[in-house]
């Protein structure tokens, strides 16, 4: 088995610090490191000033091979990166005149005067190796230093990922012979983390010491993340993929998709394949549902619609639910999603209903009807199905748990269908 290969990113602004800009940069590389071997092992962001920087230099180095930086390349005098560079390799900044003569061609095509500041982008650590930036004028520099590697790169999310994507990642695979590391992802959506754990827990003990499991939650979902590491690609990708055939059975009521799937996606093809069509119609999800269909291309071949039905009069109204039945039972009742689910599809026209109406909070709940208290509908013509939802105290949480639930019932409904 090859070495394993550690890596850390520093990033260095103190806008990052203050909250002013997303730090989009360190995901970005953490994905693009992962694709060729390295393991990220540590996320550091410091200001703009000297000692903190020589620190976390001096820090990384003794637990990575790799070290990242990104931010501080720039004219302007609060742009320390270089010469923090110079001082930790103990080395002076030189004139590099390939990299000036870039810079000089860069103002000239665009019409501009180049000051002295713009000029001494081109001073650049003796002691690295420049890295051309064909976007921009900070280009950026590899140093290499006790078998470490250091990479300082812009902090300007398109410049950093063209440098990286023009040469650096394969100069990285090329110094430390990376291993292959081959990912498989599996979707599953109706049953809890735990309860999932203890369905494969047989088959996971049995995984060879290669192949890790990693459980993923997210808004009622579970995804199963099988990372196989070795040197041959398609020994490993065979590996990898005969162990996911072995853990199907276990779950395949449960599972939804693989690798980039996405519910919605998934049964947006099962709907336009079984040729049937579908309408929403929300209160406490306020159009989330009909977002996440609609966010799929080609979504009108089968989602012909939906109505936020917020208030008790839009439900009478725009749906027809009876006057009555909110009278009764209330909006957040049995008798109200049922008639919300059976109603939407007579509007639209629609094979398939869905409905939702609750408290999702943070206040309006009652101790009849605690914040957190949902129903849900489902109707399609022959049946209708409802359910009442206990859910938390947070109205996003409540929002998406609801539809990601109204999507699995969808889900469970359609296999019935087949």
């Amino acid at each position: 088995m090859m070495k394993k290969v550690f890596a850390e990113i520093v990033n260095i602004g103190d806008e990052i610090l203050y909250g002013q800009i997303t730090n989009t940069n360190v995901q970005w590389l953490s994905t693009e490191l992962d694709k060729i071997g390295v393991k990220v092992v540590r996320h550091s962001t410091v200001a703009d000033e000297e000692a903190p920087i020589l620190q976390i230099l001096a820090e990384a180095a003794s637990r990575a091979d790799l070290i990242l930086i990104t931010g501080g390349l720039g004219p302007t005098k609060d742009d320390i990166t270089k010469k923090t560079l110079a001082k930790y390799f103990d080395t002076e900044l030189v004139i590099n005149e390939t990299i000036l003569a870039h810079i000089t061609a860069f103002f000239e095509a665009r019409g501009r005067e180049m000051n002295e500041s713009n000029r001494l982008q081109a001073a650049m650590p003796a002691a690295c190796t420049p890295i051309f930036n064909r976007l921009g004028t900070a280009p950026g520099m590899w140093f290499e230093q006790n078998g470490k590697v250091f990479v300082s790169m812009p902090g300007v999310p398109k410049e950093m990922e063209i440098l990286m994507e023009d040469s650096i990642l394969a100069k990285i695979q090329a110094f430390f012979q990376t291993p292959v590391i081959h990912h498989k992802v599996i979707h599953t959506i109706g049953i809890g983390e735990s309860m999932l754990a203890d369905a494969i827990a047989d088959w996971e003990d049995s995984l060879p010491p290669h192949i890790k499991l990693a459980y993923l939650p997210n808004w009622g979902q579970v995804r199963l993340r099988l990372t196989g590491m070795g040197e041959d690609k398609e020994k490993l990708v065979e590996e990898v993929h005969a162990e996911m055939h072995k853990v199907l059975p276990l779950i395949d009521k449960y599972v939804f998709g693989f690798d980039n799937d996405e519910l919605e996606a998934v049964l947006g093809e099962t709907l336009a394949a079984q040729g049937k069509t579908i309408a929403t119609a929300e209160s406490c999800t306020g159009g989330y549902l009909a977002h996440l269909f609609t966010k799929v291309p080609k979504s009108s071949r089968y989602f012909m619609g939906g109505a936020v039905v917020y208030s008790n009069q839009a439900k009478i109204d725009q749906l027809g639910v009876l006057p009555e039945t909110i009278d009764e039972h209330g909006a957040v009742s049995e008798a109200t999603i049922r008639e919300m689910a059976m109603r939407v599809r007579e509007v639209f026209k629609t094979d398939i209903g869905l409905a939702s109406s609750g408290i999702a909070g943070p206040d309006g709940g009652t101790p009849e009807k605690p914040v957190g208290t949902i129903w849900i509908g489902y109707a399609d013509g022959k049946e209708v199905f409802t359910k009442k939802l206990l859910l938390t105290q947070d109205r996003l949480i409540n929002i998406r748990m609801t539809a990601n639930i109204l999507l699995d019932t969808l889900r469970r409904k359609l296999k019935e269908m087949y």
